[in-house]
């Protein structure tokens, strides 16, 4: 091959380079973008990500239409928002998914009870919180998991990106864990008695024990008590802080408490007490 030949190869090759390089750059800015209160009203919509199988917090009716508590306050917050509570998009997550949704800017706000952790501070940013959480563990009744120490060497179901994974990986790593992304596989392994119990949030697992007396919550408090609370893409302190200010101006007419009276209170009955679950104002006291 001449000279001539090689430097024209050579300087087509730098320009390829160039170019894609480029369009990498304009990637990364594109992924850092994320949804400004103007942008939204612009659009004319909010999305909202939601759970698809979470009932009573999110969940997909016989009518594919999105239903639950966090779906309640969801559209509360597009009402006031854009003025109208069916200008939002529900986009259906997984626990596993919920940051990266926001960091693709894929939705604006995350309302798929989604607990606060130090860990997940690191990539997205919480707003106040609206609901109490602890972890719970669920069993067949004729078989009862009552403590944590029943679980070793046997196997116990949870959900992959959750609260449960975590808890018991760091502080349990001798139990074996079945991990399933979806909340209705989990809850069909145990049904098939693939693991002797289910962890997940207890506020989820009272609601299902009662729908399936077969099954009880033998231990109904596991680890701290945490909170659950809205995110926002981490940087987007303008949607976070309209987020607190509607918490609050809705904590004012008790708004979370009447969400969870049409919501919750029909799957927990007079099992749970409200003040054990909701925060009202955004405020946990």
């Amino acid at each position: 091959m001449s000279i001539k030949k090689i430097l024209v190869l050579v300087f087509s090759t730098l320009f390829l380079v160039g170019v894609l390089a480029g369009c990498g750059s304009t990637v990364k800015t594109d992924s850092a973008s994320k949804s400004t209160i103007d942008e939204i009203k612009k659009r004319g919509v909010v999305r909202i990500g939601v759970f698809s199988d979470k009932p009573p917090f999110g969940f997909v009716d016989a009518n594919g239409k999105s239903q639950g508590f966090d779906v309640y306050i969801a559209k509360r917050l597009a009402k006031d928002l854009l003025g109208d509570e069916s200008k939002v998009e529900f986009v259906l997550v997984e626990a596993a998914s919920r940051v990266e949704f926001l960091q693709a800017n894929k939705v604006d706000i995350i309302l798929a009870n989604f607990t606060v952790t130090e860990g997940r501070k690191q990539k997205v940013d919480f707003a106040n919180p609206y609901m109490k959480v602890a972890l719970g563990i669920v069993s067949p009744t004729g078989e009862p998991i009552t403590s944590v120490d029943q679980l070793k060497g046997k196997k116990l179901i949870v959900n992959k990106g959750t609260t449960a994974e975590m808890y018991f990986t760091k502080n349990h790593p001798d139990i074996e864990l079945l991990k399933y992304d979806h909340n209705t596989e989990a809850f069909e392994a145990l049904k098939d008695k693939r693991g002797v119990a289910l962890a997940h949030d207890n506020t989820l697992l009272f609601a299902w024990a009662k729908e399936n007396p077969s099954f009880v919550v033998g231990v109904s408090t596991l680890g701290n008590l945490d909170a659950i609370a809205p995110a926002v893409k981490k940087g987007n302190e303008e949607l976070q802080d309209w987020i607190n200010k509607e918490l609050e101006t809705l904590g004012k007419e008790n708004f979370i408490h009447k969400a969870y009276n049409e919501t919750l209170k029909p799957a927990y009955s007079d099992s749970v007490n409200p003040e054990d679950v909701v925060i009202e104002g955004g405020k946990l006291k």
